[in-house]
């Protein structure tokens, strides 16, 4: 009866299967399943191989769970999932994982190909490869088995992996036309579900958005330029596509650099014959004005890397022109001292801005930490602490300790003297934080201390201050500075009054310090904070000596009074056998 009962229940699973396969029941979520996928095996990283590796160990699952085996392992049998058996939606998975897998592999090779470009072609195969899965997947999913919501992205995935292809082999057009068909599908499906599914369906639209505005300017259109531009300070295209739009970037400053021949810096005017020089000059401004509109401190900290990566490269251009330049003078006899060469000139004004860079980024930086030191703070995470602050100011102090030793301004006395006053008001923003961090640990004498030196210093840079009105107007307020120290001042005062008002009022313990451990003193309760520190008084260790009972010692002292009875009549008396006899006794012949 049972096993009838179990065959009646399977049939009737059976039927309900049927009937919810004929109803179209069968669905799966491609976008929310592969960036789930990404995030957690490797993408999150740039890793492509552990991702493929990650899609290979779960086809093996899903076709030994299904039974779908390839044949044995002497011989490999191939099998195509056909409409027919779509009974499972582990079906779909696994056309999917196929593509993902094979599109994993081509951007690994993409990485690759940096250094060996003829990686090139096989990148181009798996890519193929895996658009070639993805349309097998858009076919099984027009079955009646499968839902609406599938099939659409079915035909997004197929439209994006078919893009990248065509992206690949730069036929923009064609390119172009499928993002913008993906674009439009995910776009759709956004209106149309959940707030949740909606996110990650504008992700995608974001991140195809950059690759449809690269397409468009390739085929010519110009007003794509000004997007692409746009999108780079808003921090989209990220991966392989920033590395597109900085060759763009560049390429067009090559283009402009031919009309640029010289510069004027700190009243001399210096020729710039080195086209990566002349590269990064021209795109200095339009650095700075995409540092300054930047929508967040993530996106501002990235274009400041790559501002100075791009100055290092052309400092050490530069260096090395000066060394070709140095030895063709030692060659001619012709060198010149005491004067500063105008390749030399062009190192300090590079030099100069490397370092005015370093010093904005690190002062960005400050400002964030100080905004973050003002909040409210949480036991979860630990926030920012007057250490960090302190560390910035450093680096601050010794890029404008650089700055004052700049070969060819030395004699420029207007120069040194703003980067004294300069040096004067981070030092004083510097001092003002190690106050700060003496206030945490309630050192009050040293905090007012330097309060003190922190007006010092402000009081200072205002007496100076008023002939660089124009040069100094990036830098930090000192006036807000002295308010806040002079509020800061009181506090601390008050501070240190409860302070010492609360040690006044706690009963102290006795000044002579009581060694006695806790073992003896179980029966009286006193505090003390000894025993939950790192030495706590417990026992006596070592412990002392106590006197304990001794095993006896005994003395025969009666064998001194007992008398023995005479045995010499039994010892053998010896006899005088002369010389004979003492050789026999040698010998052994006498025994």
């Amino acid at each position: 009866m049972a096993a009838d009962k179990q065959n009646e229940a399977k049939v009737s699973s059976v039927d309900e299967n049927k009937e919810n396969l004929a109803e179209g029941c069968l669905g799966l979520e491609i976008l929310q399943i592969i960036k789930e996928s990404q995030q957690q095996h490797g993408l999150r990283h740039g890793d492509y191989q552990r991702y493929r590796g990650y899609c290979s160990r779960r086809l093996r699952r899903l076709r030994k769970t299904l039974g779908f085996k390839m044949g044995n392992r002497h011989k490999f049998v191939g099998k195509k999932i056909t409409v027919e058996m779509l009974s499972d939606s582990r079906y779909l998975l696994i056309v999917l994982m196929e593509a993902e897998r094979a599109w994993s592999y081509a951007m690994q090779l993409k990485q690759e190909a940096n250094t060996e470009p003829r990686k090139r072609f096989h990148l181009l195969a798996r890519l193929r490869k895996a658009a070639k899965h993805s349309e097998r997947l858009e076919k099984l999913c027009e079955s009646p088995r499968v839902d609406a919501k599938t099939k659409l992205e079915a035909q997004a995935y197929t439209a994006y992996l078919s893009g990248m292809v065509e992206f690949e082999l730069q036929e923009w057009k064609h390119a172009m036309e499928a993002f913008n068909k993906c674009k439009t599908i995910y776009e759709k499906l956004a209106s149309a579900f959940t707030e949740e599914l909606a996110v990650l369906y504008r992700q995608r639209v974001d991140e195809i958005s950059p690759n449809i505005r690269y397409c468009a300017y390739n085929i010519g259109d110009q007003n794509a330029i000004n997007d692409l531009m746009q999108m780079r300070l808003t921090g989209g295209g990220g991966g392989m596509m920033a590395e597109k739009l900085e060759a763009l970037i560049t390429q067009a400053r090559t283009k402009q650099a031919a009309t640029m021949s010289e510069v004027e810096w700190r009243g001399r005017t210096v020729p710039v014959k080195i086209d990566k020089a002349r590269i990064f000059l021209l795109g200095l401004a339009d650095n700075e004005a995409a540092i300054a509109q930047a929508s967040n401190e993530e996106t501002k900290e990235h274009l400041y890397e790559t501002l100075l990566a791009e100055c290092r490269d052309t400092i050490q251009a530069v260096r090395e022109e000066l060394k070709t330049e140095a030895q063709k003078q030692r060659e001619r006899g012709s060198e010149e001292s005491g004067k500063v060469s105008n390749m030399q000139f062009l190192h300090s004004y590079l030099t100069y801005i490397k370092l005015c860079t370093l010093v904005k980024r690190n002062e960005s930086m400050a400002h964030t930490l100080q905004a973050k030191l003002k909040e409210p703070q949480t036991d979860e995470k630990r926030g920012p602490r007057p250490q960090d602050l302190i560390r910035l100011y450093d680096i601050i102090l010794q890029s404008l300790a650089e700055l004052s030793t700049l070969q060819g301004l030395e004699d420029d006395h207007t120069f040194q003297k703003e980067v004294s006053l300069k040096t004067l008001v981070y030092k004083a923003y510097r001092c003002f934080f190690i106050a700060q961090s003496y206030v945490l640990v309630k050192k009050w004498s040293e905090a007012l201390v330097l309060y003190e030196r922190v007006l010092k210093y402000a009081k200072e840079v205002q007496s100076k201050a008023k002939g660089f009105n124009n040069s100094l107007k990036d830098l930090p307020d000192v006036q807000e500075l002295i308010a806040e120290v002079n509020a800061e001042k009181y506090s601390l005062q008050a501070a240190a009054i409860l302070d010492t008002d609360e040690n006044v009022e706690v009963p102290t313990q006795p000044q002579v310090k009581d060694t006695t451990p806790l073992c003896d003193r179980l029966d009286s309760f006193r505090l003390d904070t000894s025993l939950v520190g790192k030495q706590p008084n417990l026992v006596h260790f070592p412990p002392d000596f106590q006197p304990i009972p001794c095993k006896p010692l005994f003395f025969d002292l009666a064998l001194n009074h007992v008398s023995f009875p005479p045995l010499d009549d039994k010892v053998e008396q010896k006899g005088k056998g002369g010389l004979t006899g003492y050789f026999k006794n040698i010998f052994g012949f006498g025994s």
